[in-house]
């Protein structure tokens, strides 16, 4: 990937750095073995999410980041958006819809959530809200119910994915509020929602808010604390997820400079921002800091293996059974994909799977170019899809051959 690439990625705050470095885990191929990519579905407009009902219907919904949700129906992209809200997202760059979660009683309520960044007499805000669908299975735009407005001081690092735990609860992933370094401290302050994982109670309102925060986050009973908050010290967390399986949380933080990261978010915990940067003390902030009551990443990159990650899922589908297990990860600048594994102690295999560089003549006639990795996805059988964000399709990932 030409350091241009790096330069102009719109999605992210990605400077291009020539700093030079492998990711944390060594190289256990055997473990993990070979995928491919297939394209189900094109045509759509800078895809930024991609979600599912659990309705049995096989249906994708795609998120457009200029502020629409397409429908896919086993690859034929609907003609009528699902929902158009593109009146109300200020779009562009890291701006936008930028993410969506069904309620887990979605077939009865008919409820599903979004996050976009909205425009207000001059200033920026991140918008959690309820729509409701409608009775032609579309999106009612006159029932939304706004939850959240934050006010994000600068225009970058919005965060944007919100997902339903396996407790109920809804989780939404904010970033520190922008620019670089993080010159107002919202990574390390428990006073602000920036910079911070948060976990809602959307099913109950309680002190004339429209949602309600379940008793055991970590924060309640501290004082200046929001008690919203579930772990902080965040920086641009692009896409988390939970495993389907133990339910653990998964969860990508974009980085400054230097290093890119992947985490494992436990309650209460603190990651670092902008204390470090992945693994190592944010060379701008300080050149020597205090670990010892922070949570490190699992795995880290250096740039210019990549500039931006893209967080994924461990894979549970039934299609490739020896990729069970696995975390799925891209960059969204490099367009390369990886495979780890990791013990509940430590990652113990680690894998490049797909390299757009490669010279690979079936890789170019899947993608067409460059492969710009906005999001995965999850269908049903829980097999995993990417989002390319650039090239306006969707992508499922398949047993190999290999296209490195």
């Amino acid at each position: 990937m030409k350091k241009a690439a790096a330069l102009a990625c719109g999605l992210f705050f990605c400077p291009a750095c020539a700093v030079s470095g492998a990711g944390a885990a060594s190289n256990s191929a055997p473990l993990i073995p070979a995928i491919s990519l297939e394209e189900v579905a094109s045509g759509l407009e800078e895809p930024v999410h991609i979600a599912q009902t659990s309705d049995g219907s096989g249906q994708l919904y795609v998120v457009e980041q200029q502020g629409r949700i397409r429908i896919v129906d086993h690859g034929r992209v609907m003609p009528k958006p699902y929902l158009d809200i593109s009146g109300r997202v200020e779009s562009g760059g890291e701006k936008g819809l930028l993410g969506m979660a069904f309620h887990p009683g979605y077939a009865s309520n008919g409820y599903f959530y979004v996050n976009y960044t909205a425009a207000d007499k001059g200033d920026l805000y991140t918008i959690v809200s309820r729509f409701s669908r409608n009775s032609d299975a579309h999106a009612d735009t006159a029932s939304e119910k706004v939850l959240l407005k934050i006010r994000q001081p600068f225009g970058n690092h919005n965060g944007g994915q919100i997902a339903f735990g396996p407790d109920g609860f809804l989780y939404i992933g904010m970033g520190d509020g922008g620019s670089a370094n993080d010159p107002m401290g919202n990574g390390q302050s428990l006073a602000t929602l920036l910079g911070a994982m948060l976990r809602i109670d959307v099913d109950h309102g309680k002190a004339g808010k429209p949602y309600a925060i379940p008793p055991d986050n970590p924060f309640v009973d501290h004082a200046r604390a929001r008690p919203e908050i579930w772990a902080y010290g965040l920086r641009n967390p692009w896409r988390f997820s939970f495993d389907a399986l133990n339910g653990d949380l998964w969860l990508a933080d974009v980085g400054q400079n230097e290093v890119e990261e992947i985490d494992l978010i436990e309650k209460g915990g603190n990651y670092g921002w902008n204390i470090m940067e992945g693994d190592i003390c944010t060379p701008d902030v300080s050149i020597s800091c205090d670990k010892s009551a922070l949570k490190t990443p699992i795995h880290t990159y250096r740039h210019p293996e990549g500039f931006a990650v893209t967080g994924g899922f461990v894979y549970r589908g039934g299609a490739i059974p020896a990729l069970s297990g696995v975390y799925l990860f891209a960059d969204y600048v490099s367009g390369r994909i990886w495979g780890l594994k990791h013990d509940g102690m430590q990652v113990v295999a680690h894998k490049l799977l797909i390299e757009p560089d490669s010279g690979s003549v079936l890789l170019r006639r899947i993608i067409g170019g460059e492969l710009n990795i906005s999001s995965f996805g999850q269908d049903e059988d829980l097999d995993l899809y990417i989002a390319d964000h650039r090239a306006g399709k969707i992508l499922k990932i398949i047993a190999g051959p290999s296209v490195k």
